[in-house]
């Protein structure tokens, strides 16, 4: 991967429109897809209209729906007894799809790959259930209460084999895991380190499917860990960790990797305003994801289209985009094959993303899911067809509609012989306008570029 090389007293300045970076539909579909999952033309173009500080707080704004709320508690209620977590992730992608937080549900996507923890293991879906709430609880919120939950969370403790950790048989696994996974990141911790934070975290069990802390299983003589001299308990020994001058660069790089770049090494030097940022505000993960994702890097030509969307992203992006209701349950068995479905990891790493997500197996997979999508007779469309989720009208010049849809929806631009064929597929006269747009939107999904964030 080639560095990034970028000045890091300018990358993270506030971005603001200009006459050679206007605020335009592909800057306003550029910020969405990544904050977002996936936005209607219409939307889209309401968004340029408003100008670029209100779409921002449209981004930011967390606001609750009470009808919205609702309807997922009762479904939570019923899934918290079923014994099938498939069905939880079916419930996830739901709420992916209808959700009116965007950025707070793509966020908590992303701690659940930071967090990386597998139903497969697990086998809870109670457990698993209460994990994603507790993420979206504190997904913008601060990072060390959400550290503090997640090291007490049984279906975490479940995944890491550590539901019994007695003092005279510490476990390793989830000390080993939150310094090298979810806070220092490698090289940043001793193995002695490790033997002396599983002895603070002895004593803590699951009993009755909830944690407790057994005082008689705890070690209490003295640990030295990271450098620090103290009889610490768990909780105090996770202050710690936190403490250590890496986590914050190890976090904000992390945040960059997922809403920014993420196939390009990323100099210290770049993210140290962004850990400086993180520790001055008390780990404050909204305040940092806000200065990222209006920074002038965001918006920087060659960072748009410089990630690959992952199959959740796509799917429920393009679902988003069309206002389509789909077999949700077909689609998780999509997304399955794929390698990207919604608490099933594929270990304690999470998901690597990036080019990853592309090979010759998984690029038909990702056109198929496309093709299914537009094609299949059991998606409804909310505005009633494709082509007026996509704003093409029957007088319209397919080259219009078409080249809206691309630069709406594509991030990259595509090849003059590609956008030659796009338009045949749309001008076709042998097909109904319905039957074009949904050939023209899986011919898209096709292309190379399409992959691309």
């Amino acid at each position: 991967m080639a560095e990034l090389r970028r000045d890091p007293k300018q990358a993270w300045k506030p971005w603001q429109p200009s006459t050679s970076q206007p605020w335009d539909l592909r800057r306003a579909a550029h910020l969405l897809r990544r904050a977002e999952f996936g936005t209607p033309i219409r939307e889209l173009e309401v968004c340029v209209k408003a100008g670029y500080s209100k779409t921002v707080d449209r981004v930011f704004s967390v606001a609750p729906s009470v009808a919205f709320d609702q309807s997922m508690q009762s479904m939570e209620k019923a899934l918290s007894s079923s014994q099938d977590p498939r069905q939880l992730a079916v419930w996830w992608l739901l709420r992916m799809v209808q959700t009116p937080c965007q950025l707070l549900e793509k966020t908590t996507l992303f701690w659940h790959g930071h967090f990386a923890t597998s139903a497969d293991k697990v086998l809870n879906s109670r457990a698993m259930l209460r994990q994603i709430e507790w993420l979206r609880a504190h997904a913008l919120g601060h990072f060390e209460p959400m550290v503090q939950g997640i090291s007490q969370d049984v279906a975490m403790l479940i995944y890491l084999d550590s539901e019994e950790n007695r003092k005279t048989r510490p476990n390793e696994n989830y000390a080993r895991e939150l310094m090298e996974l979810f806070c220092l990141g490698p090289g940043n911790y001793s193995e002695k380190d490790i033997k002396e934070l599983a002895r603070c975290f002895t004593g803590w069990e699951i009993r009755r499917g909830n944690f407790r802390f057994n005082q008689h299983q705890h070690d209490h003589a003295e640990k030295i860990l990271l450098g620090q001299r103290g009889n610490f308990t768990g909780e105090q020994a996770i202050h710690v960790v936190l403490d250590q001058p890496s986590t914050a660069g190890f976090i904000a790089r992390k945040l960059v990797r997922f809403f920014v770049l993420d196939d390009r090494e990323l100099s210290d030097e770049l993210i140290q305003p962004l850990a400086d940022q993180l520790r001055e505000n008390d780990f404050d993960i909204r305040d940092t994801l806000k200065t990222i994702l209006t920074s002038q890097l965001f918006f920087a030509d060659d960072t748009i289209g410089q990630k690959v969307k992952s199959p959740v992203e796509m799917a429920v992006g393009l679902l988003r985009a069309l206002g389509v209701q789909a077999d949700l349950n077909q689609l998780s068995d999509q997304l399955l094959a794929l390698g990207h479905l919604p608490l099933y990891p594929p270990n304690v790493k999470g998901w690597g993303g990036g080019r990853e997500w592309i090979n010759a197996s998984t690029f038909l997979g990702r056109a198929n899911l496309v093709y299914k999508i537009a094609n299949q007779e059991n998606s409804q469309f909310s505005r009633g067809s494709i082509s007026k989720a996509v704003n093409a009208l029957p007088k319209m010049d397919p080259e219009i509609w078409i080249r809206k849809l691309v630069e709406a929806y594509v991030a990259v631009p595509l090849p003059g012989d590609t956008m030659h064929q796009l338009i045949e597929l749309g001008s076709a006269k042998r097909r109904n306008l319905n039957q074009r747009v949904a050939d023209v939107v899986c011919a898209i999904g096709a292309t190379p570029e399409y992959q691309l964030n």
